[in-house]
């Protein structure tokens, strides 16, 4: 038996998963909280395995209630119920520890396979959702590159990569910086080295990526 609390300030969301968690013989729902901090006194009185918890919400919001609840209760399990508009939110819970994401929007069904895998252990993040994090961290990882080539290329060198990768020529970059043609192509030089590139059309593709 899956011991569940769920935890939304709309009483009408709530009613919604109470009834649909009903539907199961290995789902007990064991509570219900409005807000982080009711959901922290409510794991103090009663067992629970897993908690499917609300974002937005007062005094306390679910991804702050997700940190504190894996600080302390590091067993149980956290399922986020979201919708499009939180995804701002979404890569930040599972900073925090939570074991997946679903949207509000999902069936009994569905609801019910979600608590049983994360229950078992495992991440789940519904195909809409995964998308959004996969997302976040793309542009991430394309963040610090661009702080790594930053740290790596001198403030002149950076410079003339992002004019290369508009497609400038070594004249026109010239003329943008008041250099030399001579001085730019020394610079390309320097950079396609340092960067281990073979030509600036190499160098071209890799600041457009950034």
């Amino acid at each position: 038996m899956i011991k569940v609390l769920v935890v939304d300030d709309q009483s009408l969301i709530r009613e919604g998963l109470r009834m649909m968690l009903s539907l199961y013989d290995n789902i007990l729902l064991v509570g219900e909280a409005t807000n982080g901090k009711e959901a922290l006194q409510a794991l103090e009185e009663n067992e629970v395995d897993l908690v499917l918890m609300d974002i937005r919400m007062p005094l306390m919001d679910g991804v702050e209630a997700t940190k504190r609840i894996k600080e302390k209760y590091p067993n149980i399990k956290v399922l986020i119920l979201t919708t499009f508009k939180e995804d701002e939110y979404i890569f930040e819970g599972l900073i925090n520890g939570a074991d997946g994401y679903i949207l509000k929007d999902i069936s009994s069904e569905d609801l019910a396979k979600a608590i049983e895998t994360v229950y078992k252990g495992n991440v789940l993040l519904q195909p809409e959702i995964a998308k959004k994090v996969m997302g976040a961290i793309k542009g991430i990882s394309a963040k610090d590159e661009k702080e790594d080539l930053r740290n790596e290329l001198t403030k002149r060198e950076y410079e003339i990569a992002l004019l290369v990768s508009e497609g400038k020529t070594n004249k026109e970059i010239s003329q943008i910086l008041f250099i030399t043609e001579g001085t730019v192509k020394n610079h390309i030089s320097n950079i396609l080295d340092k960067l281990d590139l073979k030509d600036r059309t190499q160098l071209a593709l890799r600041m457009k990526k950034l």
